[in-house]
């Protein structure tokens, strides 16, 4: 069948791709950042805002932000707790780029140097801070994560560990703007395994930005929204 000089297939596969760009574009902010993920009563850093940014009246040293960050992921192995005290870093990174730089240099360091037992979480770790610090601290050379493939360190902790829901969910959220079928793969098998995965599914039922916005479930489901 042809339509106009140009088969069905490659009419389908641009209209899939149409409607991909036109979700990513709806993404009212960077994915890594502008939402606060529930970890139920795990730690993290030290938080006193009631939205997903700074509050501006915080008093946290980040002098000690590379120290307290790795101190904490080694103390929890849910991946969940990693994304969110990530996240806050990278947020705090952004006032002061020497912390910035110390944190991210001392994770691609533990990620090259951990233990068999650790070492899907170290690579975790390290390639979601770069894919964070992208989202939130520009491309420019002022970001110590330019030139680092973060998305690749976070294919190798999928590759480590196995069977992780949410470490798919992560993934699924980095590659919200390619590659599609990647993130198509990632977003599936962490829908999957919301079933079994009550932290992970909260967080999948939750908006991304206020009670109007789409829910992150909706927003990682590109394969539901192409066919609708």
């Amino acid at each position: 069948m042809k339509l106009t000089g140009i088969s069905f297939r490659q009419f389908a596969v641009f209209w899939v791709l149409t409607l991909t760009i036109f979700a990513v574009a709806t993404i009212a902010g960077p994915p890594l950042i502008c939402h606060q993920f529930d970890i139920g009563n795990a730690k993290s850093l030290p938080w006193i805002s009631h939205d997903w940014n700074l509050s501006g009246s915080e008093t946290y040293d980040t002098q000690t932000l590379a120290s307290d960050t790795i101190a904490i992921l080694d103390a929890d192995p849910t991946v969940l707790a990693h994304m969110e005290t990530l996240r806050r870093a990278t947020l705090y990174a952004r006032r002061d780029p020497r912390a910035a730089k110390e944190l991210l240099t001392r994770l691609v360091a533990r990620s090259e140097s951990a233990a068999v037992s650790k070492e899907a979480l170290a690579a975790f770790d390290a390639g979601y801070l770069a894919e964070a610090y992208k989202q939130w601290l520009g491309k420019d050379e002022g970001n110590p994560a330019k030139g680092l493939d973060g998305y690749a360190l976070v294919k190798k902790a999928l590759q480590l560990r196995g069977n992780d829901p949410q470490m798919e969910f992560a993934a699924a959220l980095i590659t919200l703007d390619g590659p599609a079928g990647d993130q198509m793969d990632h977003a599936q098998k962490a829908l999957a395994g919301a079933k079994s995965d009550p932290l992970l599914a909260r967080n999948l039922s939750s908006r991304f930005l206020g009670p109007k916005s789409q829910t992150l479930a909706e927003m990682i489901n590109r394969t539901k929204m192409a066919r609708e």
